[in-house]
């Protein structure tokens, strides 16, 4: 056992408490949000011990997360760096559900001693690529734009930033498809391999060499 009885038991419990909450609150297209899906790697890979699955949710979401970390942190001293946390200081929003969104913060600390302790795996890059195309696509072509009327106003729009940095309008920059065009290219270039190379470097850990490969060479040797 490479991750602690305990570690795993809080995790589940965390989770337990936040997969309902959100589902009656946001509803059920809120797990499409690359974070929540990464939430759910890190479930199973904390109990099946699975470097791969635990990697994949470390290339994808290490970086936005250290950057929601930086801002809170601005946020906490009263000023807006990238306004992603400014959600975190509106009374409005319930006290628990902003505790729940606390998350943001301490999952890349976890996940990055989760990665140390089990070691890095190098297809993540490529599954975590091809997984965020999904979602980005399933996104921009179902999910509601800002400014969408939906039942639930809790329900959120512009998942995953398919339309824009706005939750209340879709960006004017470019053209949509061009802009989901420059998610799908930048997302891997500027988030997910730079995080890729950094794991590779520090955590990758090598291949143990198998006892009767061991056992060849010293026969080998004589």
């Amino acid at each position: 056992m490479q991750i602690p009885q305990t570690v795993k038991i809080l995790y589940t419990l965390f989770m337990a408490i936040l997969i309902p909450f959100y589902w009656m609150t946001y509803g059920p297209t809120n797990f499409l949000y690359f974070c929540d899906v990464a939430l759910f790697l890190t479930l199973i890979g904390v109990w099946r011990e699975d470097k791969l699955l635990i990697s994949m949710a470390a290339v994808g979401i290490l970086l936005p997360q250290f950057a929601w970390v930086i801002d809170f942190m601005v946020g906490l001293f009263g000023f807006s760096l990238l306004g992603v946390t400014d959600y975190m200081f509106k009374e409005s929003i319930p006290l628990f559900a902003r505790g729940l969104s606390l998350f943001h913060g301490w999952l890349p600390f976890l996940l990055i001693f989760l990665v140390l302790r089990l070691g890095y795996d190098k297809r993540a890059f490529l599954y975590w690529t091809v997984l965020a195309w999904g979602l980005l696509t399933v996104c921009y072509l179902w999910m509601p734009a800002p400014g969408d009327l939906l039942a639930n106003p809790n329900a959120p729009v512009n998942i995953n930033y398919v339309y824009g940095f706005s939750a209340d309008s879709a960006q004017t920059w470019v053209g949509p498809n061009t802009w989901f065009f420059m998610l799908i290219v930048g997302m891997p270039v500027l988030l997910f391999y730079p995080c890729h190379l950094l794991l590779k470097r520090f955590a990758l850990r090598p291949k143990p060499v198998e006892k009767s490969t061991q056992q060849s060479k010293l026969a080998g040797e004589r």
